[in-house]
This record gives C-alpha cells, sequence and structure tokens, in this order.
C-alpha cells in the first residue's frame, strides 16, 4: 500500500505542513525563505537560491516543507532513492517570456544564461532534486484535468511499479505550491500517514487551495 507520509503548502503570505500541524506568515520569497533556513526546515543552504526563478524557489521551499513533514531528513552530500514528479498550469511560460525579454532589450544578441536555465518546465524540479539529493526518477507532467488528483496517482504507481521507493509530488507555479511524500507503507515507522485515496478524495471535492489544505488538516491518518 501506498501512504502519504507528509505535506507542505505554501500561499500568498503564509506557508505550513500538515502532519506537524505548522502555519506561519510571510512577506515575500525573500522573507520566506530566511524563515525556512532559521527555522531548519532547510538543513543545508540551497545553493544559487537567489539565482532561481519563482516557481523553482517554490517547489524547493515545498518540498522542505514535506519532508520536514514526513520527518525525512537529507544528509549532506548523500543520495537517497527517492523520484519528484511536477505539475502547473503553464508550465515554465513565465520564466520564458523573461528569457525573451532580456534577449531583446540586449539586441537579440545576448542574454543572461541564468534565465535560459529556468526556460524549461523540468528545471524547478532539477533544482530539488539536487538539492535533496535525489536521485530517482524525475518528472514533469500536465493534466488537463483534476492535477494533483492525477498527480498523486502517477506517483502512487510508479513507486507501486519498482521504479523508486519514494517519491515527492508537487504542484506550483509563482503564488502557491503543495508538496506530498508518498512512500510504500511497509517502509514507514510512524503511523501519521494518509492514504492515498483520501488525499485525493479531498482533492477531487475541493476547487478552493485553501480549502483544499483545511480538508487535509482535518483528516485522519492511517493510524487512527
Amino acid at each position: 500500500m501506498i501512504v502519504i507520509t507528509g505535506i507542505g503548502w505554501i500561499r500568498e503570505k503564509a506557508y505550513g505542513s500538515v502532519m506537524r500541524k505548522l502555519r506561519r506568515d510571510y512577506t515575500d520569497t525573500k522573507s520566506l525563505h530566511s524563515r525556512l533556513e532559521h527555522e531548519s526546515v532547510f538543513l543545508y543552504p540551497v545553493k544559487n537560491f537567489g539565482r532561481f526563478d519563482a516557481v523553482s524557489k517554490m517547489v524547493c521551499c515545498a518540498g522542505a516543507l514535506a519532508l520536514r513533514d514526513a520527518g525525512i531528513t537529507y544528509p549532506e552530500d548523500h543520495k537517497q532513492d527517492m523520484g519528484i514528479v511536477g505539475t502547473n498550469t503553464v508550465g515554465c511560460l513565465e520564466s520564458n517570456v523573461r528569457y525573451f525579454k532580456d534577449y531583446v532589450e540586449t539586441g537579440r544578441n545576448l542574454a543572461r544564461g541564468n534565465l535560459f536555465i529556468y526556460t524549461l518546465p523540468s528545471s524547478p524540479l532539477a533544482e530539488a532534486a539536487i538539492s535533496f539529493g535525489l536521485h530517482g526518477p524525475l518528472l514533469y507532467m500536465t493534466f488537463q484535468q483534476e492535477q494533483i488528483p492525477s498527480l498523486v496517482r502517477c506517483a502512487g504507481k510508479m513507486i507501486f511499479r519498482g521504479e523508486t521507493s519514494a517519491m515527492l509530488a508537487v504542484k506550483a507555479d509563482e503564488n502557491e505550491a503543495v508538496c506530498f511524500v508518498l512512500r510504500r507503507e511497509e517502509d514507514v515507522s510512524t503511523k501519521r500517514a494518509f492514504s492515498v485515496e483520501n488525499v485525493i478524495g479531498a482533492a477531487e471535492k475541493m476547487s478552493r487551495f485553501d480549502d483544499m489544505i483545511s480538508w487535509y488538516a482535518g483528516l485522519k491518518t492511517c493510524g487512527t
């Protein structure tokens, strides 16, 4: 059985995690990053975080919150068998627009290379994988509807097929993000876990992000 052992979330001016019942306020992305470092949500400094595009910052912050919520550490310079799959509505459109505008403004001769890095929708996932030492599958997917249910189902199937022992499943754009940690039930020592079916069911019922997070916070874990 595949279970969800951690959920990290970020919305405008607030962030938190479900299992730990954490909720904090922040003012902007810089203050969010600073708070997560101060609270040891990030176990190590994220290299080049300041150059990340907005989606990459959200993915890394939500991923760190989810891993901490699940009680998973990521020792520095140590790789772990965990993959990451992500989705959103517009891919990397905003980053591509910024890169092209920069290209035009410099006379169509040169554009900043650090902007070019984020012109693929998988780039934010790659930054998170590097930061957390993940060496499992890495995949960006698009879904016409039911993004979170489809995302969680996909991550669960990858574990079930034996492609990896654990997955991060993250939906993130420039304004909000939610990240789930999926693992095999037999690999989990704590009873603090949700069934995948309950999490998917909640996402299918809730259209508003805040409502969905509140619903998750009220779900009973498998051990209760």
